[in-house]
C-alpha cells in the first residue's frame, strides 16, 4: 500500500466517528436500474464524482449541490462522492447533498471500521479489497445498513476474493493503491475473470475521453467511474457518456 494510503487510514483512526445516521432502506436508489436505463437511451452509464481533491479545496455546500445538478441535468446513472476530509477535502455533508439531486449516491471513502457504514445516508458504499477488510462481514454489514456494497479490487487474487462472496456490484481500479499509476489495461486484464459471474462491473480511473470510455465498455465495463476529467467543467460528462 502507498504511504499515502497509509497516512490517510492513519488520519481517520486518529480522527474517529460521526454518529449513526439512520433511514429508511426503501429509499435507496438502484445503480443498476438506472444504467441499464442509461444504455437503452444510448448513453454510456457513467458514475460522475464529486472530488474536491482535484480543485485542490473544500467545496462550499452550494458547489456540491451545483455539481450534483449538473451530472444529473447530463445524464449520469450515478454520482459517487469522495468524504474523506484530510487528503480528498471532501464531507459526509456533501453526500446528503447531493442525494438532492435525485441519483443513486456512492459514499467513495477508505473503509475500514463498520461504524463507517452507519455515518451519512448513501445508497452505495465503496469497500477496497485493498484494505484488507474481511469482504463477507463488511458486505453483510453494508446491506444491513440499507447500502448496496461496491467492491473495488485491482489485482487478479482480490478479484477472485470478491467473486468468492455474494458482491452483486465489482470496481475494477485502473489505479494501482501501490504505486498510484494508472493503466486502463487493469481493467482489460481483470474483466474476463468475471465475464460469467454475472455481476455488475464497474471500470474506475483513468478515463479522461470518449476513446476512453468506449475502449472500457467495450472491454465489458457496465458502467465507469469518473472524476477528475469532470471536476473543471461537469457539463462535459455530456461529451464522454453519448454513444
Amino acid at each position: 500500500m502507498h504511504s499515502l494510503i497509509d497516512g490517510i487510514l492513519a488520519a481517520s483512526r486518529a480522527r474517529g466517528f460521526a454518529g449513526p445516521c439512520t433511514w429508511s432502506p426503501e429509499e435507496r436508489r438502484d445503480l443498476v436500474a438506472t444504467a441499464i436505463d442509461c444504455r437503452k437511451s444510448g448513453i454510456i452509464p457513467i458514475i460522475a464524482e464529486i472530488k474536491p481533491k482535484a480543485v485542490g479545496r473544500v467545496l462550499s455546500p452550494a458547489e456540491v449541490a451545483a455539481y450534483a445538478e449538473a451530472y444529473a441535468r447530463n445524464r449520469a446513472c450515478a454520482i459517487s462522492v469522495l468524504t474523506e476530509p484530510t487528503h480528498f477535502f471532501g464531507a459526509l455533508e456533501n453526500a446528503k447533498i447531493a442525494r438532492i439531486a435525485g441519483l443513486p449516491v456512492l459514499r467513495k471513502d477508505f473503509i475500514f471500521d463498520e461504524r463507517q457504514l452507519s455515518e451519512v445516508q448513501a445508497d452505495l458504499v465503496l469497500l477496497i479489497a485493498a484494505l484488507g477488510i474481511d469482504l463477507d462481514r463488511f458486505i453483510e454489514a453494508t446491506r444491513a445498513a440499507g447500502m448496496e456494497p461496491l467492491v473495488e479490487v485491482h489485482t487478479k487474487k482480490e478479484m477472485q476474493a470478491a467473486l468468492n462472496t455474494d458482491a452483486q456490484i465489482i470496481g475494477i481500479n485502473n489505479r494501482n493503491l501501490s504505486t498510484l499509476e494508472i493503466d486502463l489495461r487493469t481493467f482489460e486484464r481483470l474483466a474476463p475473470l468475471a465475464k460469467h459471474a454475472g455481476v455488475f462491473l464497474i471500470a474506475e480511473s483513468g478515463v479522461h475521453s470518449r476513446a476512453d470510455a468506449e475502449r472500457m465498455i467495450f472491454a465489458g465495463a457496465d458502467a465507469l467511474l469518473v472524476g477528475t476529467e469532470l471536476m473543471d467543467e461537469p457539463e462535459r460528462l455530456g461529451g464522454l457518456n453519448r454513444i
